[in-house]
């Protein structure tokens, strides 16, 4: 099996390098200059932790690599982030549901992390965990508000929740890395954390007057790299461009 903590790793990583990604591009497109600050901070909060986690897996691949290696030269099925993440931001209701459903998640993820028997893991939750408590805090009062909100608002962030619904049991499901990583000490598996995020979830989405949906079968293979959507591919095609038109390129 892959070194789990490597593994583990990379993907912390790059759930924080996608999402982040993904956020920037509403940089000077926001629909008000509030919110094009907030999430280009939001944005930059996370590029911060993709630093530590990927610069973290570079330095357990037994030989020098760089995050910015890690980040700019794989291919789509050498990343391990969740396909949720990958989603494309449509509109603002559309992002700020995707970015609450992960908030929650990454919250109770880098909580339980401070006390991972690794340190260097414990050292990077303790810094990122401050972070997040604030877009947790920002996106679910937004989705409150939203949904909440006039009845155009309130149709979008529910159409928003029903599109995106499928791809949260990703994040709340075990695979072998989950268990090596537990088995480790190095962090909980995911599963630990179902019946504190389901509870969160459906606190908030009651303030919001929105409904969760039902059957909607869980899709998966992302955090494996087994499978992602078609979007991922456009991402690194925008994000890695400037690498892999001038290798190696320096300031």
């Amino acid at each position: 099996m892959t070194d789990p903590i490597k593994q583990f790793a990379l993907r912390m990583g790059d759930n924080a390098l996608i999402l982040g990604q993904r956020l920037g591009e509403w940089c000077g497109h926001a629909p008000a200059l509030e919110e094009d600050i907030a999430l280009a901070n939001i944005s930059l909060d996370l590029i911060g932790q993709t630093q530590l986690w990927l610069g973290f897996a570079g330095q357990l691949e037994g030989y020098e690599k760089t995050a910015d290696d890690l980040a700019f030269h794989r291919e789509v099925y050498d990343f391990h982030n969740l396909l949720l993440l990958e989603q494309p931001n449509r509109d603002f209701g559309h992002t700020m549901m995707r970015q609450y459903l992960f908030d929650t998640f990454h919250f109770l993820q880098l909580t339980a992390l401070q006390t991972s028997s690794e340190q260097r893991v414990c050292d990077i939750a303790a810094k990122a965990v401050k972070e997040v408590s604030y877009h947790l805090e920002r996106s679910s009062e937004t989705v409150i508000a939203l949904g909440d909100g006039t009845e155009e608002s309130h149709a979008r962030m529910q159409s928003a929740l029903d599109r995106l619904w499928p791809f949260v049991g990703e994040m709340l499901t075990d695979d072998a890395i989950d268990q090596a990583v537990a088995n480790a000490r190095i962090g909980p598996r995911p599963s630990e954390l179902k019946q504190d995020y389901i509870k969160s979830i459906e606190q908030v989405l009651e303030q919001a007057t929105l409904r969760i949906p039902e059957n909607n079968p869980a899709q998966k293979g992302g955090k494996s790299g087994t499978m992602h959507s078609e979007h991922l591919g456009h991402l690194l095609a925008q994000m890695q461009y400037l690498q892999r038109a001038y290798p190696d390129a320096r300031w």
